[in-house]
């Protein structure tokens, strides 16, 4: 968990949140809490999932709607949304710029770490996600409500921030030294197997594959930062955190490696929002398999 003082000494959390630490803090109007949980098979299934449940003053966010801009059949199934739209819309759900955020879902933090990464983009540095999301906070029989919030609107402004990478950068540096293209997805689709995603099957050439289930332990919770270091470095090699670049299916699982490597201190690596799934949609790219 980073945790780093802002001007007026309190706690700010960048990185991690317990569910303990968070417990504490439900009552305070500065922190806001999204519930982030998805199906990927199932879009509507989460709004069952919020209704039924969910941390008391969480604002439910959707991934495809939320957390996504439009697509246009060559940009990728998760595209990032408009700046100027993503940032009104948080405003709506109550962000102002000294609102310590907390994102949580039930999918060992994909979808959190989608929303973690996106105000970093927009430069809100205070946004953290739940560590073991909605299966710690069951596990360790906290509150639970059903009660929508009705937030006032906030003040958050768009600021420099997390920077992301298009497929004309990605491709201008293949077959070249001094970076690396890390790719979040399971081994089998990155091998190009069992693929019910994307039209194509494969990977990046020059790609590393670092699962992102490999950033947890087996309680569901990441990892220590040390550990995290010592696998991250063992992906890195000679490559400088900074020099990294994440892919994945569609710029989602991807953010979960980026923020893993936040909480290993290895800093400034970058996002490739479109992903496997903007860069197979044009046959003139090249493909990589096994």
């Amino acid at each position: 968990m980073r945790i780093i003082p802002n001007a007026d000494s309190t706690r700010m959390f960048s990185t991690l949140i317990s569910a303990a630490e968070l417990a504490g803090h439900l009552d305070d109007p500065a922190w806001i809490i999204f519930d982030c949980r998805h199906d990927l098979a199932d879009p509507g299934a989460e709004a069952h999932a919020y209704a039924a449940g969910h941390i008391p003053g969480a604002r439910h966010l959707h991934l495809d709607h939320d957390l996504a801009g439009r697509t246009v059949g060559g940009n990728g199934r998760h595209p990032l949304p408009l700046r100027d739209a993503f940032v009104a819309m948080l405003r709506v759900a109550g962000v102002s710029n000294e609102s310590q955020v907390v994102a949580y879902d039930a999918q060992g933090g994909i979808f959190a770490s989608r929303l973690w990464w996106m105000l970093r983009w927009v430069g809100h540095e205070a946004v953290a996600v739940l560590d073991g999301g909605m299966n710690r906070w069951r596990r360790d029989r906290l509150p639970l409500s059903q009660a929508v919030p009705a937030p006032l609107p906030g003040n958050l402004e768009d600021r420099a921030g997390a920077t992301s990478v298009d497929a004309a950068f990605v491709e201008a540096r293949l077959g070249s030294l001094g970076w690396r293209l890390i790719d979040a997805r399971n081994p089998e689709r990155f091998r190009g197997e069992n693929e019910t995603l994307d039209p194509v099957g494969g990977h990046i050439p020059g790609s590393i594959n670092r699962f992102f289930k490999d950033n947890l332990d087996n309680t569901g919770c990441f990892k220590s930062p040390a550990q995290l270091r010592a696998d991250f470095l063992l992906v890195l090699g000679d490559t400088a955190g900074r020099d990294a670049v994440h892919t994945c299916g569609s710029g989602v699982t991807a953010c979960h490696n980026l923020l893993a490597m936040e909480i290993a201190g290895l800093s400034g690596s970058r996002l490739y929002p479109g992903s496997w799934s903007e860069w197979c949609a044009d046959p003139g790219r090249p493909v990589a398999r096994g």
